[in-house]
């Protein structure tokens, strides 16, 4: 390692700052340590290091894609005052472009922070932005997922950009006709999986364990209520399959159309599209 290189590292492990920041700051004071690190206390970028500890409970999701990826990016912060601001969103579209621009599939989060960013990596660009806003920021999620078909489609809610929320659904599909309609339906389908926050797909999908003791409860509920044991069974089965309507997507009352459920309101008005939901997705803050 080069001797500024070994000034960078040990004003970094002194301060907490950034790799560029640490670079500048030996810059402007002739490569003088105690200068540099003067330096970087006024400006406010000393000490990053010490607001990694504390908790980071509010921030905002970010969606990017391009032809072949689908990339969701979580970032904690300490309030929701920082995560709305610019300095914090046009970082997370910054990360956002640096995912697109590896373009990788399997990408993990740990290799993503390796990544070279600028002059040093993706984690120095983290411990720079740590020092300019003031609050602790965790990069809590990155997934990536394949778009190589291009028939994912997305909603934000409590949006800050288009793009960026508190809280992200998506689905997968599959259909003949992948046009205006269908971006419409699968907008308006993600937008009920937001409100409605299904567990599942469909019954099938949904956990066996789970099914059971929903069963078993409602089982004794019906026979403590006194109820003849002829009529258990019946009961039983309405109380079931009111269970399902309201966890699992396909069988939830739709929101735009609350009389047909989410199947069979694709049923009716998309018979023609042969519009099938593959999977779905719910992204928030905790």
């Amino acid at each position: 390692m080069s001797d500024i290189g070994n000034l960078i590292k040990e004003l970094r492990n002194k301060t907490g700052a950034g790799f560029l920041d640490c670079k500048k700051a030996l810059s402007e004071n002739q490569n003088n340590i105690e200068e540099s690190i003067e330096y970087l206390r006024k400006k406010g970028l000393a000490k990053a290091s010490k607001k990694s500890s504390r908790e980071a409970n509010e921030g905002a999701i970010g969606v990017y894609q391009n032809k072949e990826l689908f990339v969701v990016l979580k970032i904690n912060t300490e309030t929701d005052f920082a995560a709305k601001s610019d300095t914090f969103l046009n970082f997370l579209d910054n990360l956002g472009s640096i995912c697109l621009k590896i373009n990788d599939i399997s990408l993990s989060l740990e290799k993503f922070l390796s990544s070279k960013y600028e002059d040093g990596s993706v984690s120095d660009y983290l411990t720079s932005m740590i020092a300019q806003i003031g609050e602790n920021l965790i990069i809590k999620e990155l997934i990536i997922i394949d778009n190589k078909e291009n028939k994912l489609n997305f909603y934000v809610h409590n949006n800050y950009r288009k793009n960026i929320g508190k809280l992200i659904s998506l689905i997968k599909y599959e259909t003949n006709k992948n046009d205006d309609a269908v971006l419409k339906l699968s907008k308006n389908i993600c937008m009920h999986v937001a409100a409605m926050k299904p567990d599942s797909l469909d019954i099938d999908d949904l956990d066996k364990n789970i099914i059971e003791k929903e069963r078993d409860l409602q089982k004794e509920l019906i026979q403590s209520s006194g109820k003849p044991e002829n009529i258990i069974n019946k009961i039983l089965d309405g109380k079931m399959k009111k269970f399902f309507s309201e966890v699992t997507l396909l069988n939830q009352s739709y929101i735009l159309e609350p009389d047909l459920s989410v199947k069979e309101h694709i049923n009716k008005n998309y018979s023609d599209y042969s519009f099938i939901i593959k999977s779905f997705k719910l992204f928030n803050l905790m």
